[in-house]
């Protein structure tokens, strides 16, 4: 059977945080190295973020290292985290507040170096996604990957 192709030289399956990351840095590092590097990222939603529902308590340490200038570029990172309370759930009707010493310290999202912010998921993947688009990031919504394509090598040629 005869299939419809376009030639990439990486794709990548699912518009989520880390596709749409990965999809930015190797065409950053493309522009570093100045050469030319064509990616495409496929996703099974009718639009970027679509299937991305949570909320989140985002740290944002590894967006400083992907676009430094996040703030300016509009990231939608607006509602820091300004205190932390954990409960243990006992059953249905009773909860009880944790004291912040127990509290492991990766739990904390107040105190350190940045703030942590409270966020929309989804959003986070449209503002990414329109990165990844500013970057030459072909993105095509509305597209599941339904199975690899592998030649007699072994090697992925293909979704």
């Amino acid at each position: 059977m005869e299939r419809e192709s376009m030639d990439f030289d990486v794709v990548i399956v699912g518009a989520g945080p880390s596709g749409l990351a990965a999809a930015c840095r190797l065409m950053q590092q493309a522009a570093e190295a100045e050469r030319e590097l064509s990616v495409c990222v496929v996703e099974k939603g009718s639009e970027v973020g679509a299937h991305i529902l949570s909320g989140a308590v985002f740290e944002p340490r590894a967006l400083d290292e992907l676009f430094p200038d996040w703030s300016e570029r509009g990231a939608p990172l607006t509602t820091p985290a300004i205190r932390d309370e954990v409960y243990l759930l006992k059953n249905a009707e009773a909860a009880q507040k944790l004291p912040n010493a127990l509290v492991p310290r990766t739990m904390h999202n107040v105190g350190g170096a940045s703030p942590n912010y409270v966020i929309s998921a989804g959003n986070l993947c449209r503002w990414l996604g329109e990165q990844a688009e500013a970057l030459g990031v072909e993105i095509f919504p509305g597209f599941a990957a339904q199975e690899a394509l592998i030649d007699d090598d072994g090697i992925v040629r293909g979704i």
